[in-house]
């Protein structure tokens, strides 16, 4: 696995503050073998966090409708499903049947207004970039 690699999914431009986006993301496992891999991408200013996309009650995707993450209030991660609430910064859910567990972190940096994944290593196409949800078919 080469940690040091940052693979740049998308610009900060493209995740308008207080919102979250996610991406579907082939990632290469220690073995060699490649999995799906989505994940949620939240912009807080100039922070961004980043966690799988997968509820840790039941395994499925938090959002219900494509890109929508966050409560009503947009200041929680929401699990679609059955309605667990997780803190934004941390990916603890403090509200439903998952409480006190947490979202899987995804190690993100920002470099040269890029949002990039780190400390994994990502299947890359050279002939395509990483494509949001929301412009999937």
């Amino acid at each position: 696995m080469e940690a040091n690699i940052a693979y740049a999914i998308c610009s900060m431009s493209d995740i308008p503050s207080q919102k979250a986006r996610g991406f579907h993301l082939m990632l290469v496992a220690e073995d060699g073998t490649k999995r799906p891999w989505p994940i949620i991408v939240v912009r807080w200013g100039k922070q961004v966090f980043g966690y799988v996309n997968k509820c840790p009650h039941d395994g499925v995707n938090l959002d219900w409708e494509r890109n929508q993450f966050l409560d009503s209030n947009g200041i929680r991660l929401l699990c679609g499903k059955h309605g667990a609430l997780f803190e934004l910064g941390t990916g603890v859910c403090v509200d439903g049947p998952c409480k006190g567990r947490s979202l899987a972190p995804v190690a993100l940096t920002i470099l040269d207004n890029d949002i990039c994944v780190t400390g994994v290593t990502l299947v890359e196409d050279e002939d395509e970039d990483v494509v949001p949800d929301e412009a999937e078919a």
